[in-house]
């Protein structure tokens, strides 16, 4: 999740409002329209797909976002070693010296050069001591930092979603393709336990052909969303401006990877409708939080997001995202061929002819052949890290493909694909769950066999 403590109430909603203004005009079909399909490379641009790093020993990271989630992005890093924290950017000074305090107790340098404001980033891209900019700021802040960042040479990481306007998922590729610097989205979940034992199972032929995956983002965040520090300043917010799923990715990226989306498949187009809205007036109703009333707080968003994707081979995902009802963390996480099928939350398998007829399998007894290689060898030290050990998988992973000349394991194609469910889920559940088409952001390169991880 992002965290960005910069903007006080007043100018977040001075800020909301314009941006709700530009999604309102961008939601609906004819503008997605506009940008579906391949748009043509700019003849100075090549594709970013499979560029590996320039191989640098110590990378030199700056932090762009030092609230609750750029800070324990700052721990995983100075968990892994051997990496330079030379930048600190927040809007808040105060957050900023918090980092800094980290950094210091850790032993790090005392003089990281430290920038305040909303838009400090700017000057922090400039440095020539960066080789990778890391941005954990709310939503909105995602597509200007990098697009900074890239401009000023640097590669850049975002928390997700990396962007929530088709236009804007448009902008990261070309602006990525042009300056031939990295923008990757920082998918945590990518990087779990159960999703990379499940990928060596997909990779393994164990469930036959892949038809079907579930991905979710289904999170009680009812008393988060309406406090009144960290994401509760600014999160709850676009509930008031889009009826949409508006955090598309935890679920879908381990799903796009069993499916080798963008590495021979991709998404076609998606159908989408929403609940309507209850969840988050209930919430504030029932605890009393008058301020919000008063102002003329309304939400838009339908508690329940529910869509189907089809991809260009014919198969299918079911995403769902639900932020607003009482339930239990879920990211529905599962995969079905024509061999079996795995579903978690909780985890079980079933695979045709290796257990009783319509019994369920506990994952335990395909761990030790089907463990990834990340895990087994970071298991002991990951499980100290957040998020249950993928945060400092997801940390020691990227390093090690910028110390090693790697290319990234997702790249601007995948932040721009996996992002995109933000708006069309919008555009189609306005248009009566009419379908609506991916872009290509490949531009024809997504048919090409490659692996990550």
């Amino acid at each position: 999740m992002s965290e960005f403590s910069g903007l006080d109430r007043r100018e977040f909603i001075k800020v909301g409002a314009t941006l709700g203004a530009g999604l309102a005009a961008g939601a609906c079909a004819p503008a997605i329209a506009s940008t579906a399909g391949d748009r043509p490379r700019p003849s100075a641009a090549q594709s970013m797909m499979g560029v590996p790093f320039t191989r640098m020993a110590q990378p030199r990271i700056a932090i762009v976002g030092t609230g609750l989630r750029g800070r324990s992005v700052l721990h995983e890093l100075l968990g892994v070693g051997n990496t330079r924290i030379t930048a600190l950017c927040d809007a808040l000074p105060e957050k900023v010296a918090l980092a800094k305090a980290q950094l210091e107790k850790a032993g790090h340098p005392s003089n990281v050069a430290t920038f305040v404001g909303e838009r400090g980033f700017e000057a922090l891209v400039q440095r020539d001591d960066i080789d990778l900019v890391y941005t954990a700021t709310p939503w909105e802040w995602h597509v200007p930092v990098c697009v900074a960042t890239m401009n000023a040479g640097k590669h850049v990481a975002t928390e997700v979603p990396a962007a929530y306007t088709i236009e804007d998922c448009w902008t990261l590729v070309d602006t990525s393709e042009r300056t031939r610097r990295h923008c990757i989205m920082m998918e945590n979940c990518n990087y779990g336990y159960n999703e990379l034992l499940v990928l060596n199972m997909v990779r393994a032929g164990l469930f036959g052909d892949v038809l079907h995956g579930g991905a979710a983002y289904n999170h009680d965040l009812r008393a988060i969303l309406f406090e009144t520090r960290d994401e509760g300043l600014w999160r709850r917010h676009h509930h008031t401006l889009r009826n949409a799923n508006l955090y598309p990715t935890h679920g879908l990226g381990p799903v796009a990877l069993y499916m080798d989306i963008h590495r021979g498949d991709r998404f076609d187009y998606m159908v989408s409708m929403s609940t309507p809205e209850a969840g988050l007036t209930k919430w504030r109703d029932d605890h009393q939080q008058t301020e919000m009333e008063k102002n003329g707080e309304r939400y838009v968003t339908g508690d329940l997001s529910s869509s189907l994707i089809k991809t260009a081979r014919g198969r299918t995902i079911r995403l769902e995202h639900d932020v607003s009802s009482p339930r239990p963390y879920s990211r529905i996480n599962s995969v079905q061929g024509t061999k079996g099928v795995f579903e978690d939350y909780p985890a079980r398998v079933y695979v045709d002819g290796m257990q009783p007829a319509h019994q369920w399998a506990s994952l335990d007894g395909f761990k030790a052949a089907h463990e990834h290689e990340l895990w087994r060898t970071l298991g002991t030290q990951a499980r100290t890290g957040g998020h249950g050990g993928m945060d400092f998988v997801m940390a020691w992973r990227l390093l090690h493909c910028m110390r090693e000349g790697l290319a990234p394991d997702m790249d601007v194609y995948d932040a721009a694909a996996w992002s995109a469910p933000g708006p069309l889920s919008e555009a189609s559940a306005k248009a009566g769950s009419a379908p609506m088409p991916f872009p290509d952001f490949t531009r024809g390169k997504w048919s090409e066999a490659r692996r990550s991880f």
